[in-house]
């Protein structure tokens, strides 16, 4: 591999051992290398300052601004009894607003001396307020002095880069560290191929690093961002390409379904017709079971769209073919429903091997880790035997005493609730790679399938079978109109007394007790105020009960029941015994009943986007249309009531996925499965990125299919090695 000595430093020899330690805790950065791509967030114009006006509460944040007044007050304390303790307060602004900021006890020398009225600075601290007023308690400073010989103007139009910073690092101690190490971009070997540079019109990588940590003009700024978007964007995509064109050498055994066997047989019992979008999807599926390598297929398909049927003829193909397929599941309350589900879906060609099956009947079989000894058994030895040619479970079919027969489809339920570690066990208990489908009901804008799903096909159900309801959602402001939620309990009333049934959705169960880390944190009057606990299935079940749905049939459902309770409870539910079901979000995926009309999602501001629209989705399943009602405390002009307003303003889960997206930004693209908090792209935003992201797609096609070692491209070799590090190297191999 080739080194890039200069980059590869570590900064303990460049900077010192305090400072490296700081940037490796603080900020993940452990070389020159990872520091010089540690870009700027934004960038400051001494003219143009923060706007004070919109600095955001408890965050830390840099400002630059001029002192306007600055006033030493002394006053009595215990520890400075006779009126000697001492408070500097200096007053700064930007032109857009004033900030406060205060000095302390001995703290106060050094600023008093030089914090004086026409000072400009840059301040570093966390935003908080005290009487009513925002203020930075003993921020850090740096004085912003121009030389003797600059001009005022060009002082005022120099750019000052602001880093991501911590409380343990300011933005400017970054920046001087920055300096300290940019000479050695010009060592920086270049990822891209000349050709693609140079087509596109792109600056070298030492051009654009030196132009995004020192730019003299925004243009700068802009070559440089163009510049690395790029980069990222292409070596994310080789590294996908490199995936794909792997798997596509691996041998897997061609699953064809014989043409009177389970499968049509399976067919010729449907009481409806499949939709256009199912019977477009099978085909895409079947055309590859039918090849001589895995298919790694994802499907996408809106809540209620039908997946789960597509995924049972594909299973039935495998069946057929004499092999046998394998779904997981995240939770054992849905292991369970699809299990009942499919077996009902099936009938008779279910029983095999019992009497009264059909002749092309085989065993489906269901393993999760509260079943019984004796259940438990048997369905082992059923797996082994190729008794059963289906398995329904959660983690427990990963366990090692878990074997098949032969092993022919893996099929992952709710994609984004697993870990490549388990799919990875799960396909290796095949002979051969079993074949692949990873099925959400999450949709996922398209350049997230291609970042974050890059190395698997994609097929998209959009339509919904027939006899599906549309649902009406409506936000129920709780705080502004009490009376609406009482409407909304009203509401619910209605729906049981017509014959129907509701959910009723909580954040927390309301047993445990309360987390001991956040116990010890000393909350600020404000916080009190405005962060009351989420509210709690217990609690908000028993003021139902005896209140607004007094007289109903009200049973609760959360995670930390016993796995038989919670089958019992969902089983009087889908019986109709049962009026309201009050839950934590274990109801959110997969879950069946379709008298169930209405839904009220308690402080639903605690939610993401798409849990929402995956919770919505478990109305409207029948024929009777569903109503969603999103109960929430926030004022109106809050970014979270916004947000209830973009669910309740559309079904369409596309649409509501890039909302999510844009309010979350990207988690770690590569690292596990999109959340983690520190981002692989650091210039590259997938949603506005769109077109980079698939033109960067074409280009590594391309390349891969022509120099799949990348022989010819040292520099781009170096780049995957270094985004490739062991764990997301890992994560890609098991893909």
């Amino acid at each position: 591999m080739d080194l890039v000595p200069a980059l590869e430093q570590p900064l303990k020899k460049v900077l010192g051992p305090p400072t490296a330690k700081v940037m490796a805790e603080h900020l993940g950065l452990h070389t020159v290398g990872d520091l010089l791509h540690h870009y700027p967030r934004r960038y400051e114009e001494r003219g143009q300052l923060t706007h004070l006006a919109d600095l955001p509460m408890d965050e830390h944040v840099t400002v630059v601004a001029q002192v306007a007044d600055a006033r030493l007050h002394t006053f009595a304390s215990t520890k400075a009894p006779r009126g000697k303790g001492q408070r500097l307060e200096v007053t700064i602004t930007d032109g857009s607003g004033r900030l406060q900021l205060v000095f302390f006890g001995n703290g106060v020398h050094k600023p008093h001396k030089e914090l004086l009225p026409g000072t400009r600075a840059m301040f570093a601290g966390k935003v908080s307020v005290f009487n009513r007023r925002l203020q930075l308690a003993h921020p850090a400073y740096e004085l912003l002095r121009g030389d003797a010989e600059e001009t005022v103007e060009t002082w005022a139009g120099a750019l000052i880069p602001i880093y991501p910073a911590t409380a343990k690092l300011e933005s400017w101690k970054i920046g001087k560290a920055v300096q300290t190490v940019l000479p050695s971009v010009q060592e920086a070997v270049d990822p891209l191929p000349d050709s693609l540079r140079e087509g596109r019109g792109l600056v070298s990588l030492p051009e654009a690093l030196l132009k995004i940590h020192r730019p003299h003009t925004k243009a700068d700024i802009e070559d440089a961002r163009s510049r690395l978007k790029w980069d990222e964007a292409f070596v994310l995509q080789v590294a996908l390409a490199r995936r794909r064109r792997a798997d596509a050498q691996l041998p897997a055994v061609a699953r064809k379904p014989q043409p009177n066997g389970l499968l049509a047989a399976f067919d010729d019992r449907l009481p409806f017709t499949l939709t256009e979008g199912q019977q477009k999807v099978s085909k895409e599926i079947f055309d590859d079971l039918a090849t001589e390598h895995p298919m790694h297929r994802l499907l996408q398909g809106e809540v209620g769209s039908g997946k789960t049927m597509v995924a049972l003829r594909a299973m039935l193909a495998v069946v057929d073919a004499g092999g046998q397929a394998a779904m997981l599941a995240p939770t054992e309350v849905l292991a369970q429903q699809h299990h009942r589900s499919i077996v009902e879906m099936m009938g008779e060609l279910a029983e095999g091997g019992m009497l009264g099956g059909a002749d092309q009947a085989t065993k489906v079989v269901l393993l999760t880790g509260s079943m019984g000894a004796a259940a438990r058994r048997q369905a082992l030895l059923d797996l082994v035997t190729g008794e059963a040619g289906i398995v329904i479970g959660t983690h427990a079919l990963i366990e090692d005493k878990v074997q098949f027969h032969d092993l022919g489809l893996v099929v992952v339920d709710e994609q984004h609730r697993f870990g490549v570690e388990q799919r990875d066990a799960l396909r290796g208990k095949g002979k051969q790679p079993p074949h692949l489908l990873v099925m959400t009901a999450t949709p996922i804008p398209r350049t997230v399938a291609m970042t974050v799903f890059g190395d698997l096909e994609t097929s998209v159900l959009d339509q919904l079978p027939a006899g599906r309801s549309p649902i009406a959602s409506h936000v129920v402001p709780a705080a502004d109109k009490p009376h609406f939620l009482a409407r909304a309990w009203e509401r619910v009333r209605e729906e049981v007394e017509n014959g129907h049934q509701a959910y009723v959705v909580c954040p927390r169960i309301g047993d445990e007790e309360d987390d001991p880390k956040k116990a010890g944190k000393k909350k600020s009057p404000e916080d009190e105020a405005d962060k009351r606990p989420p509210l709690a299935v217990l609690d908000v079940a028993d003021q139902l009960a005896k209140g607004p749905l007094q007289g109903l049939g009200v049973e609760v459902l959360h995670g930390r029941m016993a796995p038989d309770d919670k089958d019992a409870v969902m089983r009087r539910f889908a019986a109709g015994e049962t009026d309201v079901l009050v839950a934590t979000t274990v109801i959110e995926v997969g879950v069946n009943v379709p008298n169930a009309t209405a839904m009220v999602i308690m402080d639903a501001d605690r939610f993401g986007v798409s849990q929402l629209h995956q919770l919505r989705g478990r109305v409207g399943r029948g024929s009777a249309p569903g109503l969603c009602l999103l109960v929430t405390d926030m004022p109106e002009a809050s970014a979270a009531r916004q947000r209830l307003n973009a669910v309740a303003s559309t079904l369409d889960g596309f649409e509501l996925s890039r909302i999510d997206l844009e309010q979350r930004r990207e988690g770690d693209v590569l690292g596990q499965a999109q959340s983690g908090a520190r981002s692989s792209l650091r210039v590259l935003a997938v949603i506005e990125d769109e077109e980079i992201i698939a033109e960067a797609r074409e280009e590594a096609a391309r390349l891969v299919a022509t120099d799949p070692e990348l022989t010819q491209l040292p520099g781009l070799r170096t780049a995957l090695d270094a985004l490739l590090d062991e764990e997301r190297e890992q994560y890609l191999e098991k893909g």
